[in-house]
């Protein structure tokens, strides 16, 4: 008798690839005067444009897909506008 739970299904239309997630997200962030960003974001700010919780950015940052810069003895994050954009699928040196 075929498998027939959800998890064997292999049907790519039937969930929503994270490209075309990050490509609404792109075109969202498009409508911003992104060119107008600080050269360094908060963890607020990047939060905001990417759509997810303070915390997701925190934890990108551990695992390395959103490096972040600590500048203080605190120990606050900030995180480059390019690696943001590129994130988004957007080309810094379009933005100039």
């Amino acid at each position: 008798m075929p498998n027939t739970s959800a998890t064997s299904s292999t049907n790519p239309s039937s969930s929503p690839a994270i490209d075309d997630r990050q490509t609404g997200r792109a075109k969202d962030a498009a409508k911003l005067d992104l060119s107008n960003l600080p050269d360094l974001l908060t963890v607020r700010e990047v939060a905001d444009l990417l759509r997810v919780s303070p915390l997701t950015i925190k934890r990108w940052g551990k695992r390395g897909k959103l490096p972040a810069i600590r500048i203080n003895s605190r120990g606050d994050r900030r995180y480059k506008k390019e690696s943001v954009l590129w994130l988004l699928g957007i080309d810094p040196s379009e933005l100039e």
